[in-house]
């Protein structure tokens, strides 16, 4: 990103140092040799179009590096996940079949870890995928109710029988990148889920500008708490995962100016608080 801006700037000062030049040239020609109006204007219709050709090719030379890069990360990427789907949805129907097949209980653990892995593996691809898509393009902001995004997302995690949820939610309006905010959201439901007890209850709460989820798990010391949106950072090292969440949820965050605020005590438990009301859309 940076070399490009560099490039940016090195072609546009070339080019208003061209011009400069060039129009300096023409009018010391036009003053020596006093010619008329019409020759000016000729004269200036010239450069004009030396301008617009100098500022295209500076603009090809710039850019089209650029559009063949995304074409073939695009290109790529459409590759890897066409090519990925098969294998893990191999995966998914083998391992659904073989469910109904075993009866030994080490067995069914097994195919469990097996599942909850591809599981994974397809979430951090399609992070992936949205990242680079995000790189190449800008992100255009959606209109929702954050509610029904919440329920629906909640159902999902619903679906891993895992951990009970308690819901207080009212309907509240917003604008933001919705891809990334169902990422964003799940991302801190799944590190509540994962550093808590099966049978404890997740609290997802929606009130007064306020985003919450608030688990009964760990917990986090002061120290883990400095450290919690540090890239590849885990607290527990015994858990799964790239310790990456909650990176991911800052930088997020930061972005579309959600603040952020996280309460943690060892062994009692862990808050996560989205102040929404810059992203909030009044009716």
């Amino acid at each position: 990103m940076l070399s490009r801006k560099k490039e940016i700037i090195i072609a546009t000062v070339i080019y208003f140092v061209t011009m400069f030049t060039l129009l300096t040239a023409v009018y010391r020609f036009l003053e020596t040799w006093h010619l008329s109006a019409f020759n000016f204007f000729i004269a200036g219709a010239l450069v004009l179009l030396v301008a617009i050709g100098w500022g295209y090719v500076l603009s090809v030379l710039i850019f089209a590096p650029k559009k063949q890069m995304e074409d073939t990360l695009t290109s790529l990427t459409n590759d890897i996940i066409h090519e990925l789907n098969i294998p893990l949805s191999t995966i998914k129907a083998n391992t659904a079949m073989l469910k109904k097949t075993m009866e030994d209980e080490k067995s069914l653990k097994r195919i469990k870890r097996i599942e909850d892995a591809s599981v994974r593996l397809k979430k951090l691809y399609d992070e992936l995928v949205y990242s680079i898509h995000k790189e190449m393009h800008s992100i255009e902001k959606e209109r929702f109710d954050l509610k029904a995004l919440l329920e629906e997302r909640i159902e999902v995690f619903k679906e891993q029988k895992r951990n009970p949820f308690e819901l207080t939610l009212e309907p509240y309006e917003i604008e933001v990148d919705k891809i990334g905010f169902e990422q964003m959201f799940d991302n801190i439901v799944s590190n509540a889920m994962k550093y808590s007890s099966k049978d404890a209850p997740i609290h997802v709460t929606l009130n007064n500008h306020i985003l919450s989820v608030e688990d009964e798990g760990v917990g986090m010391s002061t120290t883990e708490l400095l450290r919690v949106h540090e890239r590849y950072y885990q607290a527990d090292d015994k858990k799964d995962g790239e310790g990456i969440g909650l990176a991911l949820v800052k930088a997020y965050c930061d972005e579309e100016g959600i603040e952020i605020h996280i309460k943690s005590e060892k062994d009692v438990g862990t808050n996560v608080s989205l102040n929404m009301s810059k992203v909030h859309i009044t009716t």
